[in-house]
């Protein structure tokens, strides 16, 4: 039901979580000993119910390790990692004195429970790294050291990752400053020219690689970063035995955005049209988990009616999402004629969207506390002759390429990995499901009303590049199923929250009074005043699990906004699935993987 506008805002649920975090802290001092904790803090409530623990430095390690291998339901994957720059935050009641904070997201699936783990550390100071317990610790601890500052003792190429390597500085770190306007005017003589050039020479020892024997010298293909092959401006060096591969060292950081940044400097509202371009495919689906990240942080419920909406919205992306995949992988496997089939139907779901949002593919279509408008008239004719449409089809894709001898020849046994590798990697989505494992926050963990769908996870065996291809192609049934489920069963009412954070209030209020007038003209220009705590949303998007960290300081702009994106973790296990193979594998591997180098650089 929607809050009426003048009824106070419900009390977020700050003490979720806390019982859980003080058993935790508990436990983890029986096994461990004292000072696990710095003095003066040990657990802290936050509005997203999260169990969080405040952690001395100097025992990081000895809880991590005790997580993942000592507990009877241990916390499998490392999440996400990243840090917040506490210098100028004003609101931080009952914890303790730091000038940056590190912050570990592990996950549980046995316990199907978060865990939130923050260490504060003076400017200057180190932690051990934790690379031989979560081997996707690598990257996220290389961005962290890139974006803050915070050096790893032991991390094996502590490097920068996102930015260049001449650059000088910490982007996310306060004083750092957000626009280009600060910074002076550009300008690159020959001197800095040669010096930059010679800056991005790749030196196999530094990253690692080494001479099969003395004798022999190494041979390279640098494949990207404009490569078509690559799906994106991302760079491959392969070390090579003839054309099998031995090594492979991923390079991003070519299409870095400073998404991160530009929310510091965004009220909550403006930000909103930036979410679209991180999974640039994936449309209103960035925009769910944060606007759901700060509901949960103003208490904000969202009416029935907007709930169902963001659900068919996101089906619908889903589907054009994979299809975009469907194809594109086909195509790198040398199955040239699904691609335009595929991008038909892609078609079709655009103009559903655009007729619906009034744009195609970064409509910034959600708001917080529900949508930007209602349904218009004719959006279920639309929707059902496109129900009507799409099966068939999909049907004919898998003549044309699942059962394809040539694609499965290709793609059947090649890249493969474990369950168990694929969460120590941080693998989630359609690439863990392909292993067998069946996880999907919207039936483990359901949000904007998932649990009143009926729909299957799709999962595979041998976590491939054909299961990895089949288990997208099932999703986009089920996609079907759930979005003609809303047509059915859309309920009437609000398409946005009355709660006076929703933001902008419903427009058609503003024409009554002018004190909503003028609550719609501050809402839009400034931003909705957001309640001081922490909130972090995940939901299952097209490509994997996503998730928005949001902090506020009880302003109306972020004070930290973290992104938590899948394509990140998922580029770090390409040399893990493709060491030993051909080059052509490594083809059908970055096509299967199902990655968007915006989500990976931010």
């Amino acid at each position: 039901m929607a809050v009426p506008t003048d009824a106070p805002a419900p009390a977020l649920p700050k003490t979720r979580g806390v019982q859980r975090a003080n058993e935790l802290a508990e436990r983890l001092e029986k096994l461990l000993g004292p000072d696990l904790f710095p003095e003066g803090a040990r657990v802290q409530p936050t509005a997203d119910g999260i169990p969080t623990l405040w952690l001395a430095s100097e025992r990081v390690r000895d809880v991590l390790l005790c997580l993942k291998h000592e507990l009877a339901e241990p916390y499998e994957m490392l999440y996400d990692l990243t840090a917040i720059d506490e210098r100028v935050r004003h609101v931080r009641d009952g914890q303790p004195s730091s000038e940056l904070t590190l912050v570990y997201h592990l996950l549980s699936f046995s316990r199907n429970e978060d865990l939130r783990l923050k260490v504060p550390l003076e400017d200057g100071a180190s932690v051990a790294s934790v690379v031989d317990i979560w081997p996707n610790a690598n990257w996220y601890e290389r961005e962290v050291w890139d974006m803050f500052g915070i050096r790893f003792d032991g991390h094996p190429n502590l490097r920068r990752i996102l930015m260049p390597p001449t650059w000088k500085g910490h982007p996310l770190r306060k004083e750092h400053p957000a626009r280009a306007t600060e910074m002076g005017r550009f300008e690159l003589p020959d001197d800095r020219y040669e010096a930059e050039t010679e800056a991005l020479r790749f030196v196999p020892e530094e990253w690692g690689m080494k001479r099969s024997t003395e004798s022999s010298d190494f041979l390279f293909l640098n494949l990207g970063p404009n490569h078509p092959s690559v799906h994106g401006v991302f760079r491959i060096l392969l070390q090579l035995d003839g054309e099998e591969i031995v090594d492979a060292v991923p390079d991003i950081g070519w299409h870095h955005r400073a998404q991160e940044k530009m929310a510091e400097r965004q009220s909550w509202h403006t930000y909103l049209p930036y979410t679209d371009r991180v999974d640039y495919l994936g449309g209103v689906m960035n925009n769910l988990p944060y606007v759901l990240a700060v509901e949960q942080l103003a208490g904000i419920e969202v009416p029935d009616r907007a709930k169902v909406i963001r659900v068919m919205l996101c089906e619908l992306f889903r589907i054009a999402s994979h299809l975009v995949f469907y194809g594109t992988f086909t195509q790198d496997v040398g199955a040239l004629s699904p691609v335009f089939y595929m991008f038909t139907d892609r078609e079709r779901v655009f103009e559903i969207i655009e007729a619906i949002c009034g744009f195609r593919m970064h409509p910034a279509w959600f708001r917080i506390g529900g949508v930007a408008a209602d349904l218009p008239e004719g959006w279920d004719r639309m929707v059902r002759d496109f129900l009507k449409w799409m099966p068939p089809r999909l049907r004919e894709y898998e003549r044309m390429a699942l059962e394809n001898r040539i694609l499965r020849a290709r793609t059947v046994g090649v890249g493969t990995m474990t369950t168990e590798e694929a969460i120590d990697w941080g693998v989630t989505g359609p690439n863990l499901r392909a292993t067998g494992f069946d996880w999907d926050f919207r039936k483990t963990r359901p949000y904007s009303g998932y649990e009143q769908f009926e729909f299957d996870v799709p999962l595979a065996e041998n976590g491939d590049c054909f299961d990895r291809c089949a288990v997208r192609a099932e999703e986009i049934r089920q996609s079907l199923r759930i979005i003609e489920q809303c047509v059915e069963n859309m309920p009437p009412g609000d398409y946005k929250s009355r709660h006076p954070l929703a933001t902008p209030p419903i427009k058609d209020r503003t024409l009554h009074d002018i004190e909503t007038l003028i609550h719609h003209f501050i809402n839009v220009s400034w931003g909705p005043v957001v309640p001081p705590g922490e909130s972090h949303f995940n939901i299952e998007g097209t490509k994997g699990a996503y998730g928005y960290y949001a902090i506020s300081d009880g302003g109306t702009i972020p004070y930290r906004l973290r992104i938590r994106t899948p394509s990140f973790p998922h580029l770090q296990v390409l040399p893990l699935i493709s060491r030993g193979l051909m080059i052509a594998d490594l083809i059908a591997i970055l096509g299967s993987i199902d990655f968007v180098m915006a989500d990976v650089d931010r």
